[in-house]
């Protein structure tokens, strides 16, 4: 499968495009998460949109921060591991699927107040920010096939 727009060309068709997710991953970049929680939240978004050309940016991008390869590996099954992800990872994972997929069912209370268990309401829109703007990148790589290579 070919790009059907060029990566650079997307952007410079309409620059406004990146600046406003740009803008979403700054709100996210400003707040004190640590890199890797960063990483882990855009390389699950990636995972369950069916991102190549995101998963293999961000999976790349984790590994310079120093990211565990096994983390990675078991990042798509990480409900199913425990003492791998901690408790505020776990959290954010929630988060970031329950967003992701957020057409498939409606938020739930008790979802939101566990995450409030782990996260000021800040770094709740702090992550949230995170989140919508990954979600955003997918769909633009997904919509031109940008491709990982």
């Amino acid at each position: 499968m070919s790009e059907r727009i060029p990566h650079q060309q997307i952007y410079q068709l309409q620059p406004a495009l990146s600046q406003a997710l740009n803008s979403l991953d700054k709100a996210a970049a400003d707040s004190q998460f640590p890199p890797l929680l960063v990483h882990l939240v855009k390389l699950r978004a990636s995972q369950l949109n069916g991102c190549a050309f995101c998963q293999r940016m961000h999976a790349q991008e984790a590994r310079s921060d120093g990211e565990d390869q096994l983390r990675l590996d078991l990042l798509a099954a990480w409900h199913e591991i425990d003492g791998i992800f901690d408790k505020r990872e776990r959290a954010a994972l929630v988060w970031t699927e329950i967003l992701t997929q957020v057409a498939s069912a409606p938020i739930a209370d008790s979802q939101y107040a566990q995450l409030a268990e782990h996260y000021s309401e800040k770094e709740i829109v702090d992550l949230t920010s995170l989140i919508i703007a990954i979600n955003g990148w997918n769909r633009v790589a997904i919509a031109f096939h940008l491709q990982p290579i």
